[in-house]
């Protein structure tokens, strides 16, 4: 291969190009990313976007001496190109292979696992800060997306950043977007400038003032920077950088190589904080992404490189049922309105929006503020609905607990991709919100099996108005319908054995419904009765578990979020406080950080799919009933009998 990007292995190979070869590598990136990406699914847009800009990072930055941090974490493929693992990408997102974001595991120039949106700021200010106690003044440098910027926890961190002179170099990746138009202030205020009719022309003069101005020192740097401060007031008020302390670099071209350099040269010569603005194009050098409706191709599955169309799919999913469920009751009632947390698109209010844009409200990266504020609506007469990926709801647990729940506030929370996510890694499984919930007093939750019970808890849900309900679901295919053969009070009866007392009952959680049909069927197979049952709303526990339990040798609980303090736990309480003595044991995911890789593949390495459930099922009842796994009796301990841990892997 004749090409720069083979020649390219470390950042020093980037600094040791000429300008001509830089352009010919940033065009191979992009062709890079999308022939990579294009097979393995990934974060397209952004990292198109941020070519040239981290080019321009690493030529002036040294790392990994030099710590370059990325908020979020999902605009690193450049960053991981250029550090040596470019021949990693065709195991992107996969099983094993490389993570779609920053890994300590996988390199030394990637200093955090960082893929929540809003804490690189943090991290940047608590490394110059022990490297200033350790007598060390080197830059640190954090990469940070101005959707980033709409959650609080930046700016805590950069008034603590602004009140130092620790050399932190801030460097604003404005694409005007997160996974959609950024909303908020800030993005106003940055818009602002890029919007009105004399910023191309400010914006040229900049870089050529960039371009020819050598570097000598701080004094001039002041200089440009009170130059600039003064043109920028003119178009677009800009000081609230400069209020906090910080000094404000920009804006810079994002896609122009020798003006990015230039500036975050200034800036590393300061030696003290300073912002550098760049505005770049999400989706940049390909037009299926540039001209794609909605999120410039934020993150994509298989798609084709050359058109860029999304391998066929069904439009049958959670999010979609939910999407629709949510329009029907929003035209029922007035008072629904819709609360997302700079996700419009990906959690379904999509359609909400388009039909209630007066009721719909992204507040930004800002969950914390989304669950406060929407108790605030439900005080005022509102019933919110408020639409996160389930991983991201833990960031807002002191609100949840202590502004909605201590207020009785009538919210619904909506939690997609809840359980194990698979590609994102351990970042984004969203297997935590069932264990950690179960101790916010008055809560509901409600974790539907299928279409029919996913409509049914939204409606249930949104009809409590004296506290928080919770409704989640996976981000697996949504399965067929999954009919109960009875009800028995709050709890559905899917599987039912002959008359009379039953060896097992399965309480299954969710989505873990046609798992635990399956295994229920290898259950039998070895000689056990099994009856499947499917609480629906999980917290708090129906109390006709207690009679079903009591008509079970044994209890085993599935569900995919993790097993210390989740149902399981709750239903063995139960029995434990109705005075019921029959052996329980919880099945589910354990209490580790899972790696990244399909969601099979996650599930089969903690033992979470219906052979593995079974096998466990079986030799648990076996300890219990004297059996082996074939019914005959023996002896417990007996030789070839085993009680593998609670969580081993298959």
């Amino acid at each position: 291969m004749n090409s720069v990007l083979s020649r390219v292995s470390s950042p020093a190979d980037v600094r040791a190009l000429s300008g001509p070869d830089l352009a010919t590598l940033a065009h191979e990136i992009r062709d890079f990313l999308v022939r990579n990406v294009a097979r393995t699914g990934g974060h397209l847009g952004p990292n198109l976007g941020a070519v040239e800009l981290t080019l321009a990072v690493h030529r002036v930055f040294d790392s990994p001496s030099e710590p370059i941090l990325f908020d979020t974490g999902h605009q690193s493929y450049v960053h991981k190109i250029v550090t040596g693992r470019a021949d990693r990408f065709d195991g992107l997102r996969q099983t094993d292979g490389l993570s779609g974001y920053p890994s300590r595991s996988e390199s030394p120039h990637d200093w955090i696992e960082n893929s929540h949106a809003s804490t690189a700021l943090s991290y940047a200010d608590g490394m110059a800060k022990a490297f200033d106690v350790r007598g060390d003044r080197r830059p640190v440098v954090a990469v940070v997306g101005d959707g980033a910027l709409t959650g609080g926890m930046c700016w805590e961190a950069l008034n603590n950043i602004a009140a130092s002179d620790r050399p932190v170099v801030v460097i604003v990746n404005d694409n005007g977007r997160s996974y959609s138009p950024t909303i908020g202030g800030f993005a106003e205020h940055l818009a602002g400038l890029r919007l009105r009719p004399s910023y191309e022309r400010m914006l040229r003069n900049v870089k050529g003032t960039l371009g020819r101005t050598p570097l000598v020192g701080p004094p001039l740097y002041d200089a440009l920077h009170g130059f600039k401060r003064g043109v920028k007031d003119l178009l677009a008020p800009q000081g609230m950088f400069e209020d906090l302390g910080l000094k404000y670099l920009g804006p810079v071209d994002g896609h122009d190589l020798e003006a990015l350099e230039n500036a975050f040269l200034l800036a590393r010569q300061f030696g003290a904080p300073v912002i550098v603005h760049c505005v770049t194009r999400k989706g940049y050098g390909y037009a299926p992404a540039e001209n794609h409706v909605g999120d410039q191709m934020h993150s994509v599955g298989v798609i084709d490189p050359e058109t860029g169309e999304q391998a066929s799919l069904s439009n049958r999913s959670w999010t979609s049922v939910f999407a629709d469920e949510i329009v029907r009751i929003g035209e029922s009632r007035d008072d629904i309105v819709a609360v997302t947390a700079a996700m419009l698109l990906p959690v379904g209010f999509g359609g909400f929006a388009e039909r209630f844009p007066a009721r719909t409200f992204d507040v930004g990266i800002a969950e914390q503020h989304a669950l406060t504020s929407a108790a605030g609506m439900a005080a005022a007469g509102l019933h919110p609905v408020v639409a996160l990926y389930a991983t991201f709801l833990n960031r807002a647990f002191d609100q949840l607990l202590l502004d909605v729940a201590l207020h009785k506030a009538g919210v619904t929370i909506v939690l997609d991709r809840a359980g194990v996510t698979g590609e994102d890694g351990p970042s984004h499984n969203g297997m935590w919100d069932m264990a950690i919930l179960g101790v916010v007093p008055g809560l509901h939750m409600a974790a539907p099996r299928d279409e029919a019970t996913l409509r049914a808890a939204l409606q249930e849900a949104t009809q409590i108005e004296d506290a928080p309900s919770v409704v989640r679901f996976p981000k697996t295919p949504l399965p067929p319908e999954v009919p109960a053969v009875r009800s028995v009070g709050g709890v559905d009866v899917l599987i039912e054995p002959a008359p009379g007392r039953v060896d097992v009952l399965l309480v299954s959680v969710g989505a873990m419904a046609t798992d635990a049909i399956e295994a229920a069927g290898h259950i039998g197979e070895a000689g056990y009765s099994v009856r499947v049952v499917d609480p629906r709303w999980i917290c708090p526990l129906p109390a006709e578990l207690i009679e079903l339990a009591a008509d079970a040798d044994v209890v085993v609980t599935i569900e995919d979020g993790v097993v210390v303090n989740g149902v399981g736990s709750r239903v063995s309480a139960l029995l434990r406080d109705a005075g019921e003595s029959v052996p329980t044991r919880a099945l589910g995911i354990p209490a580790e950080f899972l790696d990244h890789g399909k969601v099979a593949d996650v599930r089969s390495r903690i033992g979470l799919t219906p052979r593995g459930i079974s096998r466990r099922v079986i030799e648990f009842a076996a300890a219990v009933s004297g059996r082996d796994a074939s019914g005959s009796e023996v002896a417990t301990g007996a030789p070839g009998f085993s009680i593998e841990p609670e969580n081993r892997r298959d």
